[in-house]
């Protein structure tokens, strides 16, 4: 029973992961229509969080300052650096760039994990493979420099997104013990608005609500806010809370794949053989971080 429990949640960490791998094409399209990372974010965590409140129970504030702290800790990390750092580079560098790169979250994580608890020790293979997802990452930054001329601060800022996001899951390992998946992911959203209002004052955009009537831009809204975030965020840190941020956080390696696919069949975006092996080495890389190298020859 237990098992088949666990499975279950394997199941919802991959749903998760498929639906996160076609946000960043549904937010280059918004940002494609003249809205701002930051009126994404806001726009979307604002409705997810009024969406929560109809399904979490109303207590209002954590156990004690610290854990409260610890949640608005998650929605800075998980929420406002994560989202400005991946939007901004979205409207840089390509969909595909940005998804590949963030896929190196899973070593940060496991890193972050490793400095903060000490439990296991820095394996051969996760250096390894660490090192394996760097070059990756060299091969996709290098091709947007220098043969799409794109400028490689998107990249850059993508890198930083990943870092982010390694940083809410050690949070959530703090907080998962002590109180619900539902309590947690609305105090994620909330302190998620709240740390992004600076932002929105440096924000040079101005916030156009009669945009929001466009169909193309309401639905994405609605994708983003309901699905990817509402659904998407209490499905992730259900997942965490059973199977462990590492474990789960390994899942993110299926990011690019469907990245890469959405963003050729619905943006149209141009794919080069240099982005492509760059994902080859960023997928090898992370994926021997995890499990080595797992070859076994049998004798003729």
């Amino acid at each position: 029973m237990i098992a088949n429990k666990r499975y279950w949640y394997h199941i919802i960490a991959i749903f998760t992961v498929i639906v996160w791998g076609t946000t960043f094409v549904s937010t280059k399209i918004l940002i494609g229509y003249g809205l701002s990372p930051v009126e994404i974010f806001l726009y979307r965590f604002v409705l997810a969080y009024i969406g929560i409140w109809f399904f979490c129970p109303r207590t209002l504030f954590a156990n004690s300052k610290k854990d409260e702290l610890l949640c608005a800790a998650a929605g800075l990390t998980g929420g406002a650096l994560y989202f400005v750092f991946e939007n901004t580079a979205l409207g840089i560098t390509l969909a595909s760039n940005v998804s590949l790169i963030v896929c190196t979250s899973p070593i940060f994580t496991a890193l972050l994990t490793f400095l903060f608890y000490k439990k296991e020790p820095l394996r051969p293979r996760l250096i390894t493979g660490s090192l394996v997802a760097l070059v990756g990452m060299a091969l996709v930054v290098f091709n947007g420099s220098f043969i799409l001329q794109i400028n490689p601060l998107g990249d850059m800022l993508t890198v930083l997104a990943a870092l982010s996001w390694a940083f809410y899951g050690i949070i959530l390992k703090q907080l998962n013990g002590r109180y619900s998946t539902l309590f947690i992911t609305r105090k994620v959203f909330f302190y998620g608005i709240i740390t992004m209002l600076p932002f929105s004052l440096m924000d040079s955009a101005t916030f156009t609500p009669s945009l929001l009537i466009n169909p193309v831009i309401a639905s994405n809204l609605i994708f983003l806010g309901l699905i990817a975030s509402l659904l998407c965020f209490i499905a992730w840190n259900s997942a965490v809370k059973e199977l462990g941020v590492v474990q789960t956080s390994n899942y993110i390696y299926f990011v690019p794949l469907v990245t890469l696919l959405t963003s050729a069949i619905v943006i149209d975006e141009h794919i080069t053989i240099v982005a492509l092996f760059g994902s080859v080495f960023i997928l090898l890389g992370v994926y021997v971080a995890e499990n080595g190298f797992k070859l076994k020859f049998r004798p003729g």
